[in-house]
């Protein structure tokens, strides 16, 4: 009798043996991840998302009040005439300008500030490193509203010890004027955000690898080329990190102008994107045109933060 024997090749027994421990670290390893973002995607959910989405949906609805206006109004349907509203408001349209303004001159500043700063403390030629990065970072401790009523303690005619300083002097200065209220806010803002910009800075430095300065150094690079040829490229991640963040929190600017909005009348009720916000809320209870102008910001910061993400990444792989 002859015997049929199968041509399918059999699998080794210990490839057999060693699949199921595979498929067991793969699905311990999904059960990890699952664990590990059910929190950050219910809170990004609960946060974000959920907020967004009820900003959309109020700034499509608005109060239609009949007859003179007498009676209560009636929620109805606008679609994007609030939207409409905002962008041919000229008040919302100078807030934009305003903020633009201020995000040129305070992103550029605190960046190179704070860079230049760490690139200080990293070269070794300060003393006391820990008490200087203590001292750098105080400020930053500081609640944003606390600091802008000690600042505005110091611009207030009348009050201040540094404007009877400079009258000493023979020197008049309005920090509260026409075109110094907007750098006195940038100053406030600096001072408050310096020193966190400038630990991020110094921890990336840190971490370069010792043996880069050494060759730049035994290569002849003085202190100067080797901070801006060989460390800064390297931290180029964090740079554009800094940017980002500090390009974020200028376009939330709210806090110092609506505390100087009390004390100059430089500062309307409507002298920045999130003030118009709040005024068309909280003082004419219009809560489409100040869901609506939420909107039109968080489009634009969401443009602007990817557009330096492409402008890095296309950088980065010029280099």
């Amino acid at each position: 009798m002859s015997t049929v024997t199968s041509s399918r090749p059999t699998a080794p027994p210990s490839a057999a043996a060693a699949d199921p421990p595979r498929r067991t670290g793969r699905r311990q390893q999904r059960i990890a991840a699952t664990v590990l973002l059910t929190p950050f995607t219910a809170l990004l959910i609960a946060v974000f998302l959920v907020p967004v989405g009820y900003a959309i949906y109020l700034s499509l609805f608005g109060e239609d009040h009949s007859g003179l206006g007498f009676g209560g109004g009636e929620t109805v349907f606008t679609g994007l005439r609030s939207y409409l509203a905002v962008l041919q408001d000229p008040s919302f349209l100078s807030g934009f300008g305003t903020i633009a303004l201020y995000c040129v001159i305070f992103v550029p500043t605190v960046v190179v500030s704070a860079l230049a700063l760490a690139l200080l403390l990293d070269s070794g030629l300060i003393r006391l490193r820990r008490t200087s990065q203590m001292l750098l970072y105080l400020p930053h401790a500081v609640p944003g509203i606390i600091a802008a009523v000690i600042w505005l303690y110091l611009y207030t005619p009348g009050l201040s010890p540094v404007i009877k300083l400079f009258a000493q002097a023979d020197i008049t200065i309005d920090f509260l004027g026409l075109h110094t209220v907007l750098p006195s806010i940038v100053n406030i803002a600096l001072w408050s955000g310096l020193g966190y910009n400038m630990i991020i800075f110094y921890a990336a430095l840190q971490a370069l690898p010792r043996e880069v300065i050494e060759a730049a150094t035994i290569d002849g690079a003085g202190g100067i080329r080797t901070a801006l040829q060989v460390k800064v490229p390297i931290i180029r991640g964090s740079v554009v990190m800094v940017c980002m963040f500090s390009l974020i929190g200028a376009l939330q600017l709210f806090t110092e102008p609506m505390l100087m909005n009390q004390a100059t009348p430089m500062v309307n009720s409507r002298f920045t994107i999130n003030m118009y916000i709040y005024d068309a809320a909280f003082r004419r209870n219009n809560y489409g045109l100040a869901s609506a102008a939420s909107v039109i910001l968080l489009i634009v910061t969401c443009v602007l933060s990817y557009a330096v993400t492409r402008w890095s990444g296309r950088r980065e792989r010029r280099a």
